[in-house]
């Protein structure tokens, strides 16, 4: 039975994960992965818990998590003590967040459409959309 952890350089653990090879070492930088040990000649070697880490990480950032947030969320999946409505209430604000930006993209989508028909109409050399913008 081989019972040897499987390890990955940088360059591979970006491909397992689809993150950037310059991410990681970001996120390790800004203490979202704890740093993989090193080999004797220097170069890092990440395990499955570093990839599961990554993984984790990336998948809270395509749902717009700051990155304080997700190691808020971290904190918490990583505590003996993590409270599931801790995690529900992270993303309970997370999620007024998001309709809010949606309420604000929804207002700028109509003020641009709405910009655009005058230009439309527009028969004068001046442009409406111009001029909005620098009034």
């Amino acid at each position: 039975m081989n019972n040897k952890i499987r390890s990955y350089s940088r360059a591979q653990a970006a491909k397992v994960t689809n993150v950037n090879a310059e991410t990681i070492r970001y996120y390790e930088t800004c203490g979202l992965l704890q740093p993989p040990a090193r080999s004797a000649g220097g170069q890092r070697i990440y395990i499955e818990e570093h990839l599961q880490r990554l993984i984790f990480i990336r998948r809270s950032r395509e749902l717009g998590f700051t990155l304080k947030e997700i190691k808020d969320l971290i904190s918490l999946s990583d505590g003996s003590d993590r409270s599931c409505s801790e995690v529900r209430d992270l993303s309970v604000v997370h999620l007024r967040g998001i309709k809010a930006k949606i309420r604000d993209l929804k207002k700028m989508e109509k003020t641009l459409a709405d910009m655009i028909k005058q230009c439309d109409a527009n028969t004068t050399p001046t442009c409406p959309i111009i001029g909005a913008l620098t009034s």
